[in-house]
Formats: structure tokens, C-alpha cells, sequence
């Protein structure tokens, strides 16, 4: 078995080292770029493909203007998000300010640097963390001033949420908001340090709710023995086995919360969790959601992806920020990967310290927190394709996505989501021949599977009168033969 295995993943390396040489699609055109545009195949080898998202600029506050002046260097730049409207909100953290752009960054709306406290200018200190809810109010994670500022589109103050108690909580918690989010009930999902016990929610008269999306830590039997039979001192000495810190929030048009994580198991980095806390994502083939694959030969693992942030898009589409290697993983709502983009370094479409992600009108919009700016990328032709046959499929339009698909294989001939996808429409069109042949190109065992049975169910209800015709004939022959044998056996013994 693990011969046939190595075997296939050398066609599909010969295969690899085909397209690159001779250019096929758009991977000549992705030679150019800073970074390499790649996803995994099946068997969990890397395959280069055209590249699906490219720089088309970068800001910084330097090249900014507000009331005629510069508005000066961004400082450690933590968060940035998008308004209803489509202005961008950037938390300028080490500058103290909110600094407002337009959609394709080239104005300055407006810097918040104050507001009005019961008669007193009150400032921020450390703004980490900035979210715009449906009704323009603008959320603003002040660090170091322990707190979330809640401010109305006109700059005045609507309330202030600070000091939260609890009984769930420890004594002595000192509350340090880093990232915030609110939802369409303008309940406020918070992301704290050092509280691995969750996503913290307020409700809109500011009271802690409890918490959200605990995410639960694994102990294997051995760990468990062995923290039974240890003694104290060995067991203050060994790891200690608590839930993982989010790292980044988003949350979708219906209300469900897309969070990040760091996982050191590599596995899953994203969660998508219903309003009772519960994640719900789904997963691809591999059951993998996160970000670069581990395997025997990869040359260019140096660790688990480092999830930093996640944004999600539009059509069940999100895409997650990997700060350890700067890359761009984009999965749809089934948890396929669609493609990889970005990477580490000083050129254009690469990044130092990559800390925030939007989207901005299909625009990947990306904030580095050490160069101090933004990096704007727009999709190729593969790009929009792949966006739209995945949006075609998950609003249920299957025969339009074909089409789609099939242009998606011009550029990228082995692209096994094509294939797939493909086959899912003739599946679901009721022709399974066609899509067994393509569904065997994309790997999409349990679907082919399906699509094998319906199609051997067709044969035999098809020509079941061919069957029974022919069953019949078989046992009328049977019969006449048994007879012939038995009259022949006694005319021998009457002989």
C-alpha cells in the first residue's frame, strides 16, 4: 500500500516539475512574485498553482494627509476593520488613535484621538484592538486603559465597559482588552489576555455574560497516569495543560463567530461557533484547518502555522493569517482549501510582523504591525473564479458553477477543488458517469463512492428485463438439464 502511495506522489511531483517548466496557466506569471502560490493535493503534497491574489499597493501614515498636514508613522499598528460603509478603522496603537480611511485608502475621513466624559476630554491609551457595529457605533479595545469604548458615529460617548465581575472570575483579574467584536443584538464579543477560559461576551447593558467557545485541551491516558503516580514538585514542573488563547475574531451576517487560535498540533487554528458557544465548522478531506501541512519531505515546514487573525468574506468563504510564514489561507464554507498567498520579507506582498486581516469589496486588505503598513492585494482571474464558482455553489446555482470550474482548469489543470466541484454538479444533475470521472480526478472519495452507486443501481434497473431474461433462461436450462440427467440415469438402470 504505501508503495502504490509513494508512487502516485511521484506522478504528482513529475507532474508539478511539469507545469513549472513549461509554464502551463498562470504559474510563469507567479514566478514574479515575492512569494509562491501553491495548496496541497490529496495524498497532502504541495502543488504550485497560478497565483489567486497579487499586491496592488501599500500605505503607510507617512504618505497621509488630514487638514493638509501628514498624519505621520503609523506605531505598532494592532487592528484594523471595516465599516458598514466600507471605510477602514485602524487602531494606530502605540500613536494612542483611531485613524479612519476611505475604502481604497488614499484619504483620511477622520483621526480619533479623544471624547467627551462627563464633561472631561478623556484619551486612549494603547488602543489594541477596533470593531464598527451595524449602526456605525465604533468599539475600541483600550488596553491599557482596561476597558472597551463604545462611541456614536458623531464621536460622542455611549457607554463604557470596564471591570467586569463575576463569580467565573478570578480574583484579582485585571481586565486587558485586545480584540473586540460586536454582532447584529450589539452584544460584544471580547478577546482578553491571559483569559484562556474563552471569548469574554457583554451584553448591551455592559454585564459580563460569561463565557464563549472554550476551547478544551486533549490529555492523553499517559499524561494522565502519570500526573496521578507524580509527585507535587514534578508535577508544578511539567506543562501545564490549559485551554488555548483566541487570537483574532470575526463574525459572519447570521450571527456565528469565526475566532483564531494558536494550535501546536497544527490541526485547527479557526473555529466557527453557533450562539451556544459550540464550533461548527466544517472540514475538508484532510480534516486540516491549519494552514501549512506537515509531511515527510516538505523542506519548507519550520512549524505549525501561527493562525493571527481570521476574516470572514462572504458565501461561507473566510481566510486566516498565518504570522509565523505571512501567508494567506483561504478555505470555503465545506473547510476545502481554495488557495495560499503572501509570505515573509522586505518586497511588495510580503510582510515583517502581520497582525490584522480584512476584506475590503474582494480586496485582501492586511496590516503590519513592524513595517507600520497596510498591504492592499487584488484577485487574479484565478482568484475571481475560484470566489466565484465556490459563492455559485453555496448558494446552490450547481449548473452555473460548472462552467466556472471548467475555466478554473484552463488556468490550472490539475486543480483537484475543480474537479471536484465538477463532479458534485454532475452528481447532484443525476449523471453519474460523468461525475465519477471527474470526481476520480479530484480525489473526492465518499462523493465518487456515491456517485458509483447510483450509477451501478441505474445499470441494473436499466436492464433488469436483460437480467431476468436472462436469469430465466439460465434456470429453464438448469431444470431441462436436470430432467434430461435423471431420464438418462434411469434408462441406464432399466438397460
Amino acid at each position: 500500500m504505501k508503495l502504490k502511495i509513494y508512487a502516485k506522489r511521484l506522478v504528482s511531483a513529475l507532474l508539478t516539475a511539469v507545469v513549472l517548466a513549461t509554464g502551463v496557466g498562470s504559474v510563469a506569471e507567479a514566478s514574479s512574485l515575492p512569494y509562491s502560490s501553491y495548496n496541497y493535493t490529496y495524498w497532502e503534497d504541495i502543488v504550485f498553482t497560478p497565483a489567486a491574489y497579487v499586491p496592488r499597493s501599500s500605505v503607510s501614515g507617512t504618505r497621509l494627509e488630514f487638514g493638509g498636514e501628514s498624519i505621520g508613522a503609523f506605531v505598532n499598528p494592532q487592528d484594523l476593520c471595516k465599516s458598514p460603509s466600507g471605510d477602514i478603522f485602524v487602531a494606530d496603537t502605540g500613536n494612542n488613535r483611531i485613524v479612519v480611511l476611505n475604502s481604497d485608502m488614499t484619504q483620511v475621513i477622520n483621526i480619533v484621538t479623544s471624547f467627551d466624559n462627563n464633561g472631561m476630554e478623556d484619551t486612549f491609551n494603547a488602543p489594541y484592538g477596533v470593531a464598527v457595529s451595524d449602526s456605525n457605533q465604533l468599539y475600541i479595545a483600550d488596553s491599557q486603559n482596561r476597558r472597551i469604548v463604545v462611541l456614536n458615529k458623531d464621536g460622542s460617548l455611549a457607554r463604557i465597559i470596564e471591570n467586569p465581575t463575576s463569580e467565573a472570575l478570578e480574583d484579582g483579574f485585571v481586565f486587558t482588552p485586545l480584540k473586540v467584536a460586536v454582532d447584529y443584538a450589539d452584544r460584544v464579543y471580547c478577546i482578553a489576555q491571559k483569559m484562556y477560559e474563552g471569548i469574554m461576551v457583554f451584553e448591551t447593558n455592559n454585564e459580563f455574560a460569561g463565557f464563549f467557545g472554550t476551547i478544551s485541551v486533549d490529555i492523553t491516558l499517559w499524561e494522565k497516569f502519570w500526573r496521578k503516580i507524580a509527585t507535587k514538585e514534578e508535577r508544578s514542573k511539567s506543562q501545564l495543560f490549559i485551554p488555548t488563547e483566541f487570537t483574532g475574531i470575526d463574525i459572519d451576517p447570521s450571527g456565528f463567530v469565526y475566532a483564531s487560535n494558536i494550535d501546536s498540533n497544527a490541526i485547527q487554528g479557526v473555529r466557527r461557533l453557533n450562539p451556544k458557544g459550540e464550533d461548527v465548522i466544517k472540514k475538508g478531506a484532510n480534516e486540516n484547518l491549519g494552514g501549512d501541512l506537515q509531511y515527510e519531505g516538505n523542506t519548507d515546514y519550520s512549524g505549525p502555522s501561527q493562525f493571527t487573525d481570521v476574516v470572514y468574506r462572504n458565501n461561507g468563504i473566510y481566510s486566516c493569517l498565518d504570522r509565523k510564514r505571512g501567508r494567506i489561507f483561504t478555505y470555503d464554507h465545506e473547510g476545502n482549501l481554495l488557495y495560499i498567498f503572501g509570505g515573509m520579507g522586505t518586497q511588495a506582498g510580503t510582510f515583517s510582523m502581520p497582525v490584522a486581516i480584512e476584506d475590503v469589496g474582494g480586496y485582501i486588505v492586511v496590516l503590519d504591525a513592524a513595517r507600520a503598513e497596510i498591504s492592499y492585494f487584488e484577485p487574479t482571474e484565478y482568484g475571481k473564479l475560484i470566489n466565484e464558482a465556490v459563492s455559485l455553489r453555496y448558494d446552490g446555482d450547481e449548473a452555473q458553477a460548472v462552467e466556472i470550474w471548467k475555466q478554473v482548469l484552463i488556468l490550472d489543470e490539475n486543480n483537484e477543488l475543480a474537479n471536484t466541484g465538477i463532479g458534485k454538479a454532475y452528481l447532484t444533475a443525476g449523471d453519474y458517469e460523468e461525475a465519477m470521472k471527474y470526481l476520480e480526478l479530484g480525489r473526492a472519495r465518499d462523493y465518487y463512492s456515491v456517485a458509483f452507486k447510483r450509477f451501478r443501481n441505474d445499470v441494473l434497473t436499466a436492464n433488469a428485463n436483460v437480467f431476468l431474461t436472462g436469469a430465466a433462461i439460465v434456470i429453464a436450462a438448469f431444470v431441462v438439464y436436470k430432467q434430461v440427467k435423471k431420464r438418462r440415469k434411469g434408462e441406464r438402470r432399466n438397460g
